[in-house]
């Protein structure tokens, strides 16, 4: 077959040949349509872009400490080579890496973040405000001018329904949220982001802002909270056998505090006395005073043994890569909207000249030709 010809099956199983050196003459003909038509789309693609409001991501990667798998044996290996990670191994701890986008996500954890005090960047005079991620998802936060026009009748509806008086009293209650609470928990998800490499357990955090110190700041609090998260969730038992060590340390201490105190009053009552029944007693009362030591000693040492048992399972984060203010903004990404819409649009004016315009052209000669 002729490589300037291109073979292909209609629906009646005819074959036809396309020559594409004709339809480049085609639309060399026709370049002038093609051009106004690029123009066009990039005209269209210019106030796509400019009307898209500018957004700063800040992206903070750490490393959790990876919990030893040796007790797992051969099975960790095994698991890491399929490239579920050490920490889908660890049966001993049911938070792994990989379930840190899913906390970041969760209503609890965003709802969080509602009340996060942010200062936004200076502006020409060096003034800057202070306000909470709530007030500036609310108040700061803008979109294209096309989603007020598309959520438009959808205003509309809801003004028409009777909707419940606002409770004065309302406070914020992640069990049960209110439509605007819900709505923002929705949009606070999208632009605060994590995720887990399940090679290396890297995990990325990536906020999304129009104010680059306000991602940065944020990106921030999502880490401390996140770990303070995890701190939390992995020292709680350590942290119950210390404070129950403690009680009991506390109690030992009164015990032998007060035995002491026995004694001593017994001694001072009967100083010179060589009654047999009193050296009984006295003997009774230092055997008590050593044994109340002895337990108060004990339960100091588990006390220090639930301390360093806290220290130990307290997870250590190394920040691989810190959170710094964008100077540049991630998105829109102007170059790349305005070559697509003028790829977009000439692609369209090459179909229209190819295949619509000499489609309805012989629709329309049947038609004349028929009357």
């Amino acid at each position: 077959m002729d490589d300037q010809l291109v073979k292909h099956t209609d629906n009646d199983g005819e074959e036809k040949e396309i020559d594409l050196l004709e339809l480049a003459e085609t639309l060399w003909k026709q370049r002038k349509k093609l051009i106004i038509w690029g123009c066009i789309g990039a005209v269209i693609g210019l106030v796509v872009a400019f009307s898209i409001p500018r957004e700063f991501s800040a992206q903070v990667k750490l490393a959790p400490e990876v919990t030893d798998t040796k007790s797992t044996g051969g099975l960790g290996a095994l698991a890491s080579m399929a490239g579920l990670g050490s920490g889908a191994t660890a049966g001993m701890d049911a938070v792994y890496p990989q379930l840190y986008p899913d906390v970041v996500s969760s209503v609890p954890f965003m709802t969080s973040l509602f009340n996060v005090p942010i200062h936004t960047k200076p502006d020409k005079e060096g003034k800057s405000q202070t306000m909470t991620v709530a007030q500036f998802m609310d108040e700061e936060t803008s979109s294209p001018w096309w989603s007020a026009v598309i959520g438009l009748p959808f205003k509309l509806i809801g003004m028409l329904k009777s909707e419940d008086p606002e409770d004065p009293n309302h406070k914020l209650n992640p069990f049960q949220l209110t439509k605007d609470e819900s709505d923002m928990v929705e949009a606070l998800s999208k632009r605060v982001t994590a995720s887990v490499d399940a090679k290396t357990n890297v995990v990325t955090i990536d906020v999304q802002m129009q104010d680059p110190v306000v991602s940065a700041l944020l990106a921030d609090t999502v880490v401390a909270r996140l770990k303070n998260y995890i701190t939390d969730y992995r020292t709680n038992k350590s942290r119950q056998d210390l404070k129950y060590a403690e009680t009991l340390n506390e109690e030992a201490q009164a015990n032998y505090y007060k035995a002491q105190q026995r004694l001593a009053n017994y001694l001072d009552r009967h100083q010179g006395l060589a009654f047999k029944s009193g050296q009984i007693e006295r003997e009774r009362l230092e055997n008590e005073t050593s044994l109340a030591f002895s337990l108060y000693n004990q339960t100091a040492q588990q006390v220090q043994k639930a301390q360093a048992k806290v220290q130990e399972t307290t997870p250590v984060y190394a920040v691989v890569s810190p959170a710094t203010v964008p100077i540049k903004p991630s998105a829109p990404r102007k170059v790349l909207i305005l070559a697509g819409f003028i790829f977009l649009a000439v692609v369209a004016c090459a179909g229209w000249i190819l295949f619509l315009e000499p489609t309805l052209n012989a629709y329309k000669a049947r038609k004349t030709t028929e009357a």
